[in-house]
């Protein structure tokens, strides 16, 4: 796979960070809708016809409300994700006198691009692997396992920096909070409502209430598998072409390629509990044991991260 151009890569994600804030809104209004149109029909009594106007009246005085809370969650979750994020895995800064190695390596990255630094973080964890985080050059982030830093040399260590500086360079860290944000308001949704029907809540006002939290756990699930089908896209694609603007910033895609198969050794980092965290790793930080299992199957199959070997291969083909 050759690496597209820089340029050409963060104008593709722009057009995809945009066309995500359009789009996931829109899906979330779509099941409102469809929200009011079933729970009308299921509710109607026998013989009596239901209003396309009255459905339409209904959804359209909930659309102010349902667009303020998507508004409101999204903006909390903007501005305060990189502290979420480094809390979740138990990251820590690396100042320079700890390590200055890394930090050599990090700068002379940033430098041979023109980019501001980014701050340096990391996982006291003796795994491989890291991520890249943050929304602007302010909170942009590099975070590395103890794991990483002590096992990789010099070369294999460079690539997996170069790689995470791509993200950044690309604005894919950007596309993929966009992502996990909406993802995870339906998450959240369907959570609550099961939660709801499980511990009895609709119950006492009567069966409308009971199928009214039916339809919305339904569809707030459809919501979550078809916008998660968005992120999937992303994310594999994403991999790749950070794997290749490595290469082409190190000249050295065989250090990477390296770093790849040592980290796929055991990437996992046990602090790290949530999905939507997992997925910005160079390698999802799973068990390596739990990876052969036939119960990972189906995680396989939604994948958030193209296959080492894969990788690899494309690697060895610079």
């Amino acid at each position: 796979m050759k690496y597209v151009g820089l340029q050409s890569q963060i104008s593709s994600n722009n057009v995809k960070s945009i066309a995500l804030l359009i789009a996931f809104p829109l899906l979330m209004l779509g099941l409102v809708w469809l929200f009011f149109f079933i729970f009308s029909f299921s509710t109607a009594e026998e013989g009596t016809e239901v209003s396309m106007h009255a459905i339409n009246s209904n959804f359209l005085r909930t659309v102010p409300v349902v667009t303020i809370v998507v508004g409101i969650w999204f903006l909390i979750a903007w501005f305060s994700h990189s502290a979420i994020v480094q809390r979740a895995t138990g990251a820590k800064p690396l100042e320079r006198k700890n390590n200055k190695r890394v930090y050599n390596l990090v700068e002379n990255l940033c430098i041979s691009r023109g980019m501001k630094m980014p701050k340096v973080f990391v996982i006291e964890d003796s795994s491989l692997n890291a991520y890249a985080s943050g929304l602007s050059d302010k909170t942009f982030a590099v975070t590395l396992s103890r794991g990483i830093i002590d096992k990789l040399d010099d070369d294999e260590l460079e690539g997996v920096i170069a790689h995470e500086l791509t993200h950044i360079i690309n604005r894919d860290v950007r596309l993929l909070i966009i992502s996990i944000i909406f993802v995870g308001i339906f998450a959240f949704l369907t959570e609550a409502v099961f939660r709801m029907l499980i511990y009895g809540g609709g119950k006492s006002d009567g069966k409308k209430d009971g199928r009214a939290l039916i339809i919305i756990m339904v569809l707030a699930v459809i919501g979550m598998v078809l916008s998660s089908f968005f992120r999937f896209a992303l994310s594999r694609k994403r991999e790749y072409l950070a794997d290749a603007g490595a290469a082409e910033m190190t000249k050295k895609p065989l250090a990477l390629a390296s770093a790849l198969k040592k980290v796929s050794e055991d990437p996992w980092i046990e602090a790290v509990k949530k999905e939507a965290v997992a997925q910005m790793f160079i390698d999802h930080p799973t068990k390596k044991k739990d990876r052969n299992s036939f119960t990972t199957f189906f995680n396989n199959a939604f994948a958030t991260h193209p296959p080492i070997k894969k990788r690899i291969e494309v690697l060895e083909q610079f």
